[in-house]
């Protein structure tokens, strides 16, 4: 069967304008190129092209059919973002679309993959809901779910006699994140005291604090104020700067952006799990990853752009091991699938197409030279150290 194909887009209206050729393989990105979350999404766009490019070689071709990326801007709207996949699989006819960064634009993207029988690689949006209660057959994910992040970080942060807060944002991806967290938690030992929901722009937290404070205080033992939080306001900053310390509470979360880790370094030795860090994964795709984006960009690669590459190197291994484009071949293809990434071997589960993945259990440090607290590694917590919830 001929392939299509996928280029990196330059102009919206030339693309729509292009004819598909017979020997294309077109590919969408459908993401958040402006909005609240732009710089997750700017790292995601750097870190697919690369991985298209790692995997072949350099000639962006499989097969000798070339590789076109189509760009389309979700404005993290969760309307826009449906209406712009179906653009995609209808008036542009991609192949396979990636995307998106936020997860509520995510959970209305679903329906229209199924609508069109199109596989949607979903990158870097985490709700468990995603290959969850939501999910349907041509949904595959490169990106971890709140569950991994939950377990993982349930592993650090857990413990006989711990008693825990969380504070999170009010939509799918801080409910779906505290919701896996406190089932992870079980088997700790550890409990969770008080859970506090805020508006995702939110910049002031002040109340939210203070009804933690009260919610901990008179507890006895160990405790922790584990945030999850995606893009700007700086929670745990400003939380820290009320002083929780005087209520015997340690603030603790999980992995972020390079930026966001400058929070960090007002708490050394603080711990947690992270998804990834540059300096953390030893193998050759990290390796060629790190390298290549200090040539590039005059920095290292981040948290979204080991995610995007995962995604790159996923498409194009797929679309091999199919021998096509097919929908239903792409399925069977990547059904149990695995695939070597910037954080060592991923694998779609049959089941509900979630790539299981490894996480890293981090303790914080100050270290010469980055204005940023350094994520260093206490131990890698492997695919089979973590029993994921199968949801849908």
């Amino acid at each position: 069967m001929k392939m299509k194909t996928i280029l990196a887009a330059g102009a919206a209206a030339f693309m729509l304008a292009s004819p598909v050729l017979a020997d294309e393989i077109r590919i969408a990105h459908v993401y958040g190129k402006t909005g609240a979350l732009e710089a997750y999404a700017a790292q995601s766009h750097n870190g697919l092209m690369l991985g298209l490019e790692y995997a072949t070689g350099g000639t962006m071709e499989i097969n000798g059919d070339k590789i076109v990326v189509i760009e389309k801007d979700t404005q993290i709207k969760p309307d826009i973002g449906k209406a712009v996949l179906a653009e995609a699989y209808g008036d542009d006819e991609v192949d396979i679309a990636v995307g998106p960064v936020s997860s509520g634009v995510a959970l209305a993207m679903l329906p229209v993959a199924q609508e069109y029988e199109k596989i949607l690689i979903v990158e870097p949006a985490v709700a468990d809901s995603i290959t969850g209660e939501n999910w349907n057959r041509y949904i595959f994910r490169t990106g971890r779910n709140s569950s991994q992040d939950a377990i993982s970080n349930a592993v650090a942060l857990g413990g006989e006699g711990v008693t825990i807060a969380t504070l999170a944002q009010d939509y799918a991806f801080g409910r779906d994140g505290v919701a896996a967290f406190r089932e992870a938690l079980e088997s700790s030992g550890a409990k969770i005291a008080h859970e506090e929901y805020v508006p995702t722009d939110t910049t002031d937290f002040t109340a939210a604090a203070e009804r933690i404070f009260n919610a901990m205080e008179g507890i006895e033992g160990e405790k922790k104020l584990f945030i999850i939080w995606a893009g700007g306001g700086n929670p745990m900053g400003k939380i820290n700067a009320m002083d929780p310390s005087r209520f015997g509470i340690e603030i603790a979360t999980g992995g972020n952006i390079l930026a966001a880790l400058k929070a960090y370094k007002e708490l050394p030795g603080m711990e947690g799990a992270t998804y990834y860090y540059y300096e953390i994964p030893k193998n050759p795709v990290n390796d060629w990853l790190v390298k290549e984006h200090m040539d590039r960009f005059g920095s290292p690669p981040d948290f979204f752009t080991a995610g995007g590459m995962a995604a790159g190197i996923a498409v194009v291994e797929a679309i091999k091991k199919a021998g096509s484009t097919d929908t239903e071949a792409l399925i069977t293809a990547m059904e149990g699938m695995e695939w070597e990434t910037p954080k060592g071997t991923m694998r779609f589960r049959k089941e509900d197409h979630q790539a299981l993945q490894s996480m890293y259990h981090f303790r914080t440090e100050v270290q010469e030279g980055k204005d940023y607290g350094v994520p260093v590694l206490v131990r890698e917590i492997g695919i089979d150290d973590m029993d994921i919830p199968i949801r849908n």
